[in-house]
């Protein structure tokens, strides 16, 4: 065993001490880059320090070799060196593996002191202190509020600036954003009803959003995509580069650190505040460790201290619609704590996930067990978030680790599905047969988009015909994807141009094209399986005529550039996600509004409180007609809880009134007139996978 000296270098009281200077994971001062420090108050053993630093590890990885380092130590180390420090055999960084399991457990597991010890004496278990910095630690507490008092200006500050710097660039908003992430200045353009304080009724007034800067590092295999999709960039009225959704089972989605809605300011010291979106998707695309610093909303802290204090159980959140048997009603939102007598008690939950959505779900309360005694939480509730860790990505490994980590406190938020979706079933059909019984999910039901608009300012799209003659038995050579049974309601894109085929030798076909027509048949409307037989049926014929819609951006040169991939082999199956090509997402932007597909999400709410997104785009003079962009979705708000709104959709219509031609001062006036319902009409196109 081995006894270890803190790395602690001084307590909250110290003179000098700031929000700013101090890391909001550890709590102490030290620099970005540097290991997080902590106050450990037991001995340490010899297995779990660092040979480098010869402190406990953090984030342990193991080398080929049977050593173990922290990660940051082990990466500092080779940038310099190309051996093991402790064998000298020849090492590099993509060899080695997060350590076990188990090995991670035992670290966290080690018991820490609270940094700023003079004014709060906590210990608890080293992967408990961030949660407890953020929500009960009072010198924490009191630093951020501090700083928060002094960055964020009134709401009449802002409402005073709100004509000032309209011809400011995004890269400037950007990069005061990295530097200042609560805000303090809107953007030209920007709708933000989510940020928007009740001042005319009775409802508790909240301040604006709480945002941070955080920094997530994640290291991955060669060839493994990190697992999220990404919108935005400076070609696109959006701006920044932003999440718009984290693919389930993935690295991103294990990590569990970032969320949909984060907005990536750097990655690798490399500022993407001002690069277009096909250069943002190549800078992702780097192998091995990526650096992310990233914007997070936090949604809005209220005013009223005592709202931090919650009861044990209580609806955060009322049911959205008001309407038990709305089809929309994705349910309503919980907060249940349950107090265990000492840490190791079970809480008698079965938990697991869904085939056919994300997150993880309550499967049974075991009898007798904490859970069931107390009551609040039942089968089929989606755990949304425990002990302020976001699940909404999440598995129930995961879950069980956090729990399993947690002291004798757990709080659980949970949406628990409306009346109407529970009834799908008798009680005998049991739980699965009622959500298989269930209606479609309300979002994939969509319809050819009637309301015509203009794509954004620097794409364009431009219709080409190839004619040619053939051998019968000669194929066309490509491959395909979409169609309007996929969850995007995409129309049939060219997935590849195989150098066999005959339009290979023609040259006029593209990957990335959408196809209109095959010798006058119509494939806009069709099925991908509708789309494979009528192509067969047409490339049997001696003469093909082929009607494509080529996307074009400003960008297009530095787009083919960073989404250059191999094609594909004919015989790989052109349905399989992991190896097809797709296209990034501003490659849809150029699409002709005819060739959209639109889907109506109605969201409802029984306060003045906001909607919770905020909106970039319409008329502008410099700009001329952009459309609508939703850029933010805040945590805690209806457009949140709601699920079916994503950064980087268009709004197309609200209410059924067009928003085409309509400038910021003509929207934020209709948005705010709905009191308790709104409905959006909203075009989806997947983001750029990385």
């Amino acid at each position: 065993m081995a006894t270890l000296e803190t790395k602690a270098t001084g307590s909250s009281s110290t003179p000098g001490l700031s929000w700013a200077r101090v890391c909001k994971e550890c709590g102490q001062q030290h620099e970005s880059q540097d290991s997080h420090l902590y106050e450990y108050q037991d001995e340490v053993d010899d297995e779990l320090v660092c040979h480098i630093c010869l402190q406990p590890l953090l984030r342990p990885m193991d080398t080929p070799c049977g050593h173990t380092y922290c990660f940051h130590c082990l990466s500092n180390f080779l940038k310099e060196q190309d051996f093991c420090p402790v064998d000298r055999q020849r090492l590099q960084l993509h060899q080695c593996r997060p350590s076990s399991l188990l090995v991670r457990n035992l670290l966290d597991k080690l018991t820490v002191m609270c940094p700023h010890s003079e004014e709060c004496q906590q210990q608890m278990q080293r992967c408990e202190l961030q949660p407890h910095l953020h929500n009960r630690c009072p010198v924490f507490r009191r630093l951020r509020e501090e700083a928060e008092k002094r960055k964020r200006p009134s709401w009449n500050e802002l409402k005073g600036r709100k004509g000032d710097g309209e011809s400011s660039g995004d890269a400037k908003h950007s990069a005061t954003l990295s530097r200042n992430p609560t805000r303090d200045q809107p953007e030209p353009g920007l709708i933000n009803p989510a940020y928007e304080e009740s001042e005319d009724d009775n409802t508790p007034l909240r301040s604006s959003l709480v945002a941070e800067a955080n920094m997530v590092e994640l290291f991955r295999e060669p060839e493994e995509e990190l697992g999220f999709r990404i919108v935005g960039g400076k070609d696109t009225p959006l701006g920044n580069i932003v999440i718009q959704e984290i693919v389930r089972d993935s690295l991103a989605a294990r990590d569990g650190r970032l969320a949909p809605g984060d907005h990536i300011l750097e990655v690798n010291d490399v500022s993407l505040a001002s690069v277009p979106h096909a250069r943002a998707v190549a800078v992702l695309l780097q192998p091995s460790l990526l650096r992310l610093t990233v914007m997070q909303e936090k949604g809005f802290k209220s005013r009223d201290p005592r709202a931090d204090h919650h009861p044990s159980s209580s609806i955060i959140s009322h049911n959205p619609h008001g309407n038990a048997t709305s089809n929309h009603n994705p349910g309503t939102v919980l907060q249940v704590m349950l107090m265990k007598s000492q840490r190791t008690e079970p809480l008698g939950i079965k938990l697991i996930r869904k085939s056919d959505e994300s997150g993880v779900f309550i499967l049974d309360l075991l009898s007798g067990g904490l859970a069931a005694k107390d009551g609040k939480l039942k089968n089929n509730d989606k755990v949304l978030a425990i002990n302020g860790h976001d699940l909404r990505h999440g598995t129930p490994e995961s879950a069980a680790q956090i729990i399993q980590a947690s002291e004798v406190r757990v709080n659980f938020v949970v949406m628990r599905p409306s009346e109407s979706q529970e009834e799908g079933g008798s009680s005998r059909e049991g739980q699965h047969n009622r959500a298989a019984r269930r209606a479609p999910e309300p979002q994939y039901f969509r319809r050819q988009s009637t309301y015509m608009k203009d794509p954004p300012g620097g794409f364009s799209s431009q219709e080409k015909t190839v004619s040619l003659k053939k051998e019968p038995r000669l194929s066309l050579g490509i491959t395909i994807a979409g169609g309007r049974d996929c969850r995007s309601r995409l129309p049939v894109y060219i997935t590849s141009v195989q150098p066999v085929g005959c339009l290979h030798r023609d040259g006029t076909i593209k990957r990335g094209d959408i196809l209109l027509s095959i010798n006058g048949v119509d494939l806009t409307q069709l099925t991908y399986n509708e789309a494979v037989s009528a192509l067969k049926a047409q490339t049997a014929q001696s003469q093909v005529v082929l009607r494509v819609i080529q996307t074009l951006s400003e960008d297009s040169e530095d787009e083919t550039e960073a989404a250059n991939k191999d094609e594909l082999d004919a015989m790989d199956d052109p349905r399989d996600d992991t190896l097809n090509w797709t296209p990034l997402w501003t490659r849809w932007l150029g699409l002709p509004s005819h060739m959209h597909w639109c889907r109506d999400i109605v969201l409802h709410k029984t306060n003045n409180e906001s909607w919770g997104f905020s909106i970039v785009g319409g008329y502008e003079e410099s700009h001329g007609q952009q459309p609508f962009f939703i850029k933010t979705i805040v945590p805690g708000t209806p457009a949140h809880f709601d699920g079916r709104l994503k950064c980087g959709d268009e709004i197309v219509a609200v209410n059924g009134a067009t928003t085409v031609g309509m400038n910021n001062s003509s929207l934020i006036p209709m948005l705010k007139l709905q009191k308790n319902k709104v409905t959006l009409t909203v075009v989806s196109w997947p983001g750029s996978l990385v």
